[in-house]
């Protein structure tokens, strides 16, 4: 089957024993959107599929979840459950720049691993202001 890569948010792909399948949430357990945290679809993931039917409560500190950067893309995913490395795999569309603020205005910190942004920014940032005369 091919990649599922979701086309938007309340949706997830899922790859489990060599196959790919498409998952939705139902729109009644999505937050209201005075929780921005509990809307985001990691929080949604986290909260209704991994903490209650793989019983991993805190993906900050459990060895059974680990996170793969958009960059290294849905065939690495494929390559760790298929290795045995692990079980099950999980897309997941894009953390939106609207989403991220919500949840700053609302003095929220964001979930674990869910601020993968491309391209990265810099580390640091150096101006020079040069004259005409380019010194």
């Amino acid at each position: 089957a091919e990649p599922v890569s979701p086309q938007g948010t309340q949706r997830f792909g899922m790859y489990l024993g060599g196959n790919w399948y498409r998952l939705s949430i139902d729109p009644a357990r999505v937050p209201g959107s005075d929780d921005p945290v509990g809307r985001l679809d990691v929080s949604l993931l986290q909260n209704n599929l991994i903490s209650p039917l793989l019983g991993i409560d805190n993906p900050r500190v459990d060895k059974r979840i680990d996170f793969v950067g958009g960059i290294r893309g849905l065939g690495e995913l494929e390559k760790r459950v298929d290795s045995g490395e692990m079980a099950v795999a999980f897309s997941l569309y894009p953390t939106v720049l609207a989403d991220l603020m919500a949840v700053a205005d609302a003095n929220e910190v964001m979930p674990p691993k869910s601020t993968w942004f491309e391209p990265k920014l810099a580390d640091g940032l150096a101006s020079h202001v040069l004259d005409e005369k380019g010194c």
